[in-house]
């Protein structure tokens, strides 16, 4: 076993400018900057990239984050399904 950071994993397969951001911030769970894909759950988001890169969708009065641009069709799909996991 080494300590070795762990690679982000998205749907997509090219590394997002969310998913490097991710690399170098922190995630303790003191980072309001962070939070978890809504499509991909458990894989970190930074907010701010994602928004700069258009990984984002407003629904229902809330902003959900993503961590490549597949989640977002994915998303769109079926909002309510991902919605859930807001919660």
């Amino acid at each position: 076993m080494t300590n070795e950071p762990q690679a982000v994993s998205s749907c997509c397969s090219a590394k997002t400018p969310a998913a490097e951001a991710q690399e170098q911030t922190p995630s303790d769970g003191k980072n309001p900057d962070m939070t978890t894909c809504m499509v991909m759950p458990g894989t970190p988001v930074s907010k701010r990239a994602a928004e700069a890169s258009g990984l984002y969708r407003d629904f229902e009065g809330n902003r959900y984050w993503f961590c490549c641009p597949g989640c977002g069709p994915a998303f769109d799909a079926d909002p309510t399904k991902y919605a859930v996991n807001m919660a």
